[in-house]
């Protein structure tokens, strides 16, 4: 977990979970709207509820929110109990604004949907420095497949939300600066090969995490 000051121009891989694990996405409007607070929340200006938001722009989901961003989201998956994000800091101290937006802005969401109270999240969101283009990429391929990672399935998948679509040219207004990956690759052809080739492996390393998970709990 990363404690140390964000430098701005670099990338990080920020997670979180629910609290106890709590589910944080109940139904797909619950997902769609951490999208939108994705994009409406990352801009340097101070700004109000996505509702006073909506007054501005016609089309959250659909268009630009900011001139001036906090951060370039480079990947994204958000599953039931938890999300991923790979973000680079574009303005100073803007990964940890855009984190405090969205986790106060989604908590207040939910608990006034879900009628309860106190903190959603398992404190403070965690981050890792991600410093190699090499590690750029296999994390984006995590992050992109993390659904397939934990092989989630049934209606459980069905609310999962991630940027592979827009990885793989399937997703009419995309959110991501996705340069920075798909410009160390031929073409989206190539990175899709890349991510689904990493995906067994990425899965096996799970399956270890949990098991040790296990063995420490008996």
């Amino acid at each position: 977990m990363n404690r140390q000051p964000m430098v701005t121009g670099e990338f990080y891989h920020a997670y979180n979970h629910g609290v106890e694990d709590r589910d944080i996405i109940l139904d797909n409007f619950d997902a769609l709207r951490f999208l939108e607070s994705m994009r409406v929340f990352n801009c340097v200006q101070p700004i109000g509820s996505i509702y006073e938001q909506s007054f501005v722009h016609e089309n959250l989901l659909g268009g630009e929110t900011a001139k001036s961003k906090l951060v370039n989201i480079v990947a994204y998956c958000i599953n039931p109990n938890h999300f991923h994000l790979l973000l680079e800091q574009v303005s100073d101290n803007g990964i940890s604004e855009f984190m405090k937006r969205l986790g106060g802005g989604y908590t207040w969401y939910y608990n006034n949907k879900h009628k309860r109270k106190g903190s959603l999240f398992r404190g403070v969101f965690r981050s890792s420095h991600i410093s190699t283009d090499a590690y750029i990429n296999h994390l984006s391929a995590y992050i992109n497949l993390n659904d397939h990672v934990h092989q989630l399935g049934g209606e459980t998948a069905k609310l999962v939300k991630s940027s592979w679509g827009e990885y793989i040219g399937k997703v009419t207004h995309p959110m991501c600066t996705k340069e920075i990956v798909l410009g160390q690759f031929k073409n989206k052809k190539e990175y899709k090969k890349y991510a689904e080739d990493s995906l067994s492996g990425m899965q096996d390393r799970k399956k270890i995490e949990r098991e040790e998970k296990y063995l420490m709990i008996d």
